[in-house]
């Protein structure tokens, strides 16, 4: 007898340890009961289409060979080419990759982009090397993934500690090896090289737009709104300044270097100039350090967690007392927090809506430099806020259709149109 095909592991994966693609599966459980016919198709979106782990080779600085292991996987491309960032980082392994992924297609479809998910990464701490060994780490990770990626195939991006210096060596290791520039093979590039005006603060501006979304219906008005945001970054920190310029209260902000609170708001422009000067929040003026159970412990109206996944979790999720948690990082939130959070009544913005800004931002972009013509900030910023608000309005009025969460919405909305996808292209051969 033989062996059922339709096992939902792959053997590469731990049954007892399946990390973030755990996550992700019981997402995908969730919404199974609301696909109807489509859901005869849904072992395809428990499986990703490639996965592809390189050794990145690298000379160091003093001579000696060090070895990374490096990941590009596609989750899905049934609806364009894979689209997704690829991040440095020590923790990076193939489920989480994995994971990341699949959110990315999620988070096309959800705001109906014509992209697939795909994600990379490298396993190393960036910190711990020069500028030129990053180069030649990132040009070895590019040259050996460059098969699967491409204008047409899979278009990477900026991640955890990758920027536009990144995406540039990697276009141009790309472009070297094909033998022809190619700017479309990667986005958040710098505007030197075909960049988007507005890319940069485009996550964070997503996530403001659609914060002010999920304000209104709750009944919260942004004037004077507490806000909580852990991670100070590109996201974190473009949503405190967007939150701050729009009369809400920014009460409390975390970072790697720890979390400080003020009650009657933080001064956000100060803090920004002092983070990106000193690399962190710590040591800020007019603002008291707090700890890590107390900052998620505040009462406040907005909690916007924008750093890495997992970070809302069933040990924390009881103290929250936020009345909309707006998820600007990639799945900050386990299953078990968000059955707490939403049995509390709190209203979660899931993260394949929230932070969809950049990829969206993205698009703009890849659109811009196959055609050579390119938008101003105020066209990207408009045609974003225009996309995001009828995103929201789609997925919000799902969730009441089914009476089910934003996030499952979201879910009954992406998985829909990538099965759909899915089952008009049929199966070749």
């Amino acid at each position: 007898m033989s062996e059922n095909p339709n096992h939902a592991l792959p053997s590469y994966l731990h049954p007892e340890n399946l990390g973030p693609w755990g996550v992700y599966l019981e997402q995908v459980e969730r919404v199974t009961p609301y696909l109807g016919k489509l859901a005869k198709w849904v072992e395809t979106l428990k499986r990703p289409k490639r996965a592809l782990i390189v050794d990145v080779p690298v000379e160091l600085d003093n001579g000696t060979i060090a070895h990374f292991e490096g990941y590009r996987v596609q989750h899905n491309t049934s609806r364009g080419p894979g689209k997704g960032g690829v991040r440095f980082h020590q923790d990076v392994t193939l489920s989480e990759v994995m994971a990341l992924s699949a959110w990315m297609s999620v988070k096309a479809a959800a705001v109906n982009l014509p992209f697939g998910g795909a994600k990379g990464g490298i396993r190393l701490d960036p910190h711990n090397y020069s500028h030129a060994e990053l180069e030649r780490i990132t040009r070895r990770y590019t040259s050996e993934i460059g098969f699967i990626i491409g204008p047409n195939k899979d278009i990477p991006a900026p991640d955890v500690n990758t920027n536009a210096q990144t995406m540039a060596w990697m276009m141009d290791t790309y472009s070297m090896n094909e033998g022809a520039t190619a700017t479309g093979v990667v986005t958040g590039k710098p505007i030197s090289l075909g960049g988007s005006l507005g890319r940069v603060e485009a996550t964070g501006r997503g996530v403001f737009v659609i914060g002010c979304e999920a304000a209104r219906d709750a009944g919260i008005p942004i004037e004077g709104a507490r806000v909580v945001i852990q991670g100070f970054g590109n996201v974190g920190g473009t949503a405190a300044r967007l939150f701050h310029e729009a009369g809400a209260k920014v009460i409390a902000v975390q970072d790697h270097t720890g979390a400080l609170h003020n009650a009657h708001g933080l001064d956000v422009p100060a803090l920004l100039a002092h983070a990106a000067e000193t690399g962190g929040i710590a040591g800020g003026a007019h603002a008291e350090p707090i700890s890590q159970a107390d900052f998620w412990a505040l009462e406040t109206e907005l909690l916007i967690p924008a750093a890495l996944e997992s970070q809302i979790h069933a040990g924390n999720a009881d103290s929250i007392r936020a009345k909309v948690v707006i998820e600007g990082a990639n799945g900050p939130t386990t299953p078990e927090a968000d059955d707490i959070l939403t049995a509390k009544g709190t209203l979660i913005v899931p993260d394949v809506l929230a932070n969809a800004g950049g990829v969206t931002v993205s698009y703009f972009e890849w659109v811009q430099d196959f055609s050579s013509f390119f938008w101003t900030e105020s066209e990207i910023n408009h045609r974003l806020e225009g996309i995001m608000r009828a995103a929201y309005a789609a997925v919000a009025s799902v969730a009441v259709e089914h009476k089910v969460s934003q996030r499952t919405a979201a879910f009954i909305t992406a998985c829909t149109r990538i099965l759909e996808a899915r089952e008009v292209r049929g199966l070749y051969p």
